[in-house]
């Protein structure tokens, strides 16, 4: 498995233990090599993703399957490529910034893309940057539709995730933050813009991994979408961080208030037909999974003061 050292990989690696599967994960770091992992028996290889003759090293002869965290450009996805005659499948972690509405607007464009409702696998997606600059706002969907282009392209099968707003223990930028630090200062009211309507699709951490052993498991061509049930709009979001955190707040529609980090207007929500109808079954709401990465928040705060 290729990046277990963050907050996604660490989910993927300890569902894929829990199923029973034995795993090699890699990272740049040992120091930050999550001790859940190690606990669980996962074995960890130093390796940096950015140098293919240290990716080849790490999937030594082959594996049943890879399952590939950090893949960012069309670099990373040739560097497994080149060793998929040893390789049964692969598991890749793209991104719901790949798609396109009609207007040619996508989820870091300087207008808010509308698709009208939730967006399905088929939903056309951004034309592909094989340049590997990835670290901009124009450059990160384009260059994850390159990864996917070039994992189709492999001579085995390929699952392909579209995730959104990921969050879950570990994170790097948790955005839950936002609700956080109002709520530790005594914020009660929450005013948003389109608060009841408004909404970029989370997706929990557990549910990726969920649907990434089920992929494991199923090796094929696949596109699939993951994300949490429903549809949870801005302030369903707001509420339920305030409420892991153990505080109730309230949400007020105000045309002028400040956007949280969920409200996109129109609303980017995701369709998870296509995994559903797969066999996958999500581990609980958005509410119920939230808490967890909240709890390591307020424990990171804790072990800092």
């Amino acid at each position: 498995m290729l990046g277990v050292n963050g907050m996604t990989g660490r989910a993927i690696a300890a569902a894929l233990v829990d199923a029973g599967h034995q795993v090699v994960g890699t990272g740049r770091s040992a120091e930050r090599f999550p001790a859940v992992l190690r606990e669980r028996g996962v074995e960890y290889l130093r390796s940096d993703r950015d140098d293919p003759a240290q990716v080849r090293a790490a999937l030594g002869p082959g594996a049943d399957v890879v399952v590939d965290v950090v893949a960012y450009t069309a670099a990373h996805a040739r560097s497994v490529v080149a060793a998929s005659s040893g390789l049964g499948s692969v598991v890749v972690v793209s991104s719901k910034a790949v798609y396109v509405d009609a207007l040619g607007r996508h989820s870091n464009s300087d207008d808010p893309p509308d698709f009208g409702g939730p967006v399905s696998e088929d939903n056309p997606v951004l034309a592909p940057d094989v340049t590997g600059n990835y670290a901009s706002r124009e450059g990160y969907g384009r260059n994850k539709v390159a990864v996917e282009e070039v994992y189709r392209s492999a001579g085995v099968p390929v699952s392909v995730l579209r995730p959104s707003r990921v969050h879950g223990p570990g994170a790097a930028a948790p955005r839950e933050t936002w609700v956080l630090d109002r709520v530790l200062a005594g914020q009660r009211v929450f005013r948003l813009p389109h608060a009841a309507d408004a909404g970029n699709h989370p997706t929990a951490a557990v549910h990726l991994a969920r649907l990434a052993v089920l992929c494991t498991e199923r090796p094929a061509h696949r596109v699939l979408n993951s994300a949490d049930p429903g549809t949870p709009t801005a302030g369903d979001v707001v509420r339920a961080v305030a409420a892991a955190a153990g505080v109730e707040v309230d949400v007020v529609d105000d045309p002028g208030g400040e956007p949280s980090p969920w409200s996109s207007w129109p609303p980017f929500f995701l369709d998870t037909s296509a995994a559903e109808a797969l066999g996958y079954r999500p581990v609980g709401t958005h509410a119920g999974t939230v808490v967890t990465s909240v709890r390591d928040l307020l424990a990171r705060r804790r072990a800092s003061s």
